[in-house]
């Protein structure tokens, strides 16, 4: 039996996607690896593979021992990733932004979720070949598209009326995450209801905190701010929404996107470049803010293409499968195994 020692902190901080894609692999190597793998979480023991999850100060010691056996590390972003998340002040960003390269490079392989992070990585001096593209997913146990009547019962309790048109967005509340054109998009359309769920997982420390805080304490009567939900209540909110919109300017692979599909939501995103590599052809796509205007009136009058939508979301959650991507960490872990 395998060896897999796990190293991380990632649930410690909630409504993240970190969080999310951390917590379903686990999932996963305990429900369809339990003969083969031994998975333990945060322990120091002898391994035969540690995988690293975030780049706690303490996990990066933990590289140094000759009993970690092989060392996996996961990337969830890189420096320039973090630029409109967190206000950190100079000198202290600079020294930061080393130390996040110098824990990758201590890796003997590196996990992308996005392959679009491949060249940016090895302009790094990572080199190519230590690393791996593996995409997120998420279980259909935990998200999945739930009855007309449930989704009913669930629009009644949300105070949400049946013909309402329901525009969701999820993650932090941050300008990387294009909160303020969310805003904008709700003020321009006051007959949709727009709900972003999520919140500040890093309190004062988000980049705008006071200014995005002025606007969940008084946003436009239409849009509400849910806060930091539960994993359970945000399926019930891709649920009950007709469309799903994340205005991120910068991502990896979004967990609120693979969520959404596994639901049967569609899917609109701005027009991001890593995005068309990963997912092309399962989302409808916007330059802007006027773009997406004009996408959101363009679904909502027209249901074929709406319903279309919905047909490529579920196209989409099949592909990105938990059991596709069981197969496809099985085989990395032994491969692994064997290299070390």
């Amino acid at each position: 039996m395998l060896d897999i020692h796990m190293f991380s902190s990632a649930t410690k901080v909630k409504g993240q996607g970190v969080g999310s894609a951390y917590t379903e692999l686990v999932q996963l190597l305990e429900n369809h690896f339990k003969t083969e793998f031994n998975v333990t979480i945060n322990q120091y023991g002898r391994a035969d593979i540690s995988h690293y999850h975030t780049i706690d100060f303490p996990f990066f010691l933990s590289t140094f021992s000759k009993r970690r056996g092989r060392k996996i590390g996961y990337v969830h972003f890189l420096p320039e990733t973090l630029e409109g998340s967190l206000t950190i002040p100079q000198p202290f960003k600079g020294i930061f932004y080393r130390y996040v390269i110098a824990f990758y490079r201590r890796m003997d392989q590196i996990v992308v979720v996005n392959p679009s992070f491949i060249p940016k990585l090895v302009a790094y001096q990572i080199p190519a070949n230590k690393i791996t593209y593996i995409p997120n997913f998420v279980s259909r146990q935990e998200f999945y598209q739930q009855t007309p009547e449930q989704i009913a019962a669930l629009r009644k309790k949300y105070q949400l009326a049946a013909d309402k048109f329901v525009v969701l967005g999820a993650g932090q509340i941050q300008e990387r995450k294009g909160v303020d054109d969310f805003v904008e998009l709700a003020r321009r359309n006051p007959d949709i209801q727009f709900i972003w769920a999520g919140g500040f997982s890093f309190g004062k420390m988000t980049e705008g905190y006071q200014r995005y805080k002025k606007i969940v304490d008084a946003p436009p009567a239409n849009l509400r701010f849910t806060g930091i939900i539960e994993r359970s209540e945000l399926m019930n909110y891709y649920n009950v929404s007709d469309l799903f919109l994340l205005p991120s300017y910068n991502e990896l692979f979004p967990m609120s996107v693979l969520e959404s599909f596994a639901c049967g939501t569609p899917v609109l995103l701005r027009d991001l470049s890593l995005y068309r590599s990963i997912i092309a052809g399962y989302y409808v796509a916007a330059a802007d803010v006027d773009d997406m205007n004009q996408q959101i009136a363009d679904l909502r009058q027209k249901p074929a293409a709406l319903a279309y939508m919905q047909q490529q979301a579920q196209a989409a959650a099949d592909y990105y499968s938990e059991e596709r991507l069981a197969k496809i960490w099985r085989q990395f872990y032994l491969a692994q195994a064997k290299e070390g």
